[in-house]
């Protein structure tokens, strides 16, 4: 199974890390870091040709400008394990991004993430998931509480990740070079 992601700036990046080395700090949440680079996902799927996979990224990455996408706020996929995320507002662009990698990437596809079909998709960065429970539910939201997750995205290229041990590792990064 490979995700299909977008992988954020630096700056970003370090932003999230600091949010879930807080999270690991106070509250022992560390799961997430089995994927230790932030990114969002646009569908997780089994492909039959890796090396296909990554033409027909790169064909969409060639014909797509890099563009601004915003996070606001905090989220919670509920359950017994409750995901704990902050959410990509959906846009034109990223929607536009979204269905294309769809549309290239199906035809490729043993199986796809159900989650991901564009009436279901949240775009969102996880900060913790696996090892959160409904009793740390309270503690953790109460303390995210006190910052606000406002940030400006630079999405500026397609990311395949896969499964390395334990850890999740991104395999290829292709850069949106399309032009406005």
């Amino acid at each position: 199974m490979l995700a299909i992601t977008s992988m954020l700036h630096p700056r970003n990046a370090q932003r999230v890390n600091k949010i879930i080395a807080e999270l690991e700090a106070k509250f022992g949440l560390k799961a997430v870091q089995a994927t230790p680079a932030p990114h969002f996902t646009f569908m997780l799927a089994a492909v039959r040709s890796t090396e296909t996979l990554r033409e027909s990224l790169a064909e969409v990455a060639a014909t797509t400008p890099s563009f601004s996408a915003y996070t606001t706020g905090i989220g919670i996929f509920p359950g017994p394990k409750p995901v704990i995320y902050i959410p990509v507002l959906r846009s034109f662009d990223l929607n536009s991004l979204h269905q294309r990698v769809l549309d290239v990437t199906q035809p490729l596809c043993k199986g796809a993430d159900r989650y991901n079909a564009p009436s279901r998709w949240l775009p969102h960065l996880s900060l913790a998931l696996h090892d959160t429970t409904p009793e740390t539910l309270g503690p953790v939201l109460h303390f995210l509480n006190e910052s606000t997750y406002n940030m400006r995205l630079n999405i500026n290229n397609i990311g395949i990740m896969q499964k390395k041990g334990s850890l999740y590792k991104c395999i290829e990064q292709i850069e949106l070079t399309g032009k406005d």
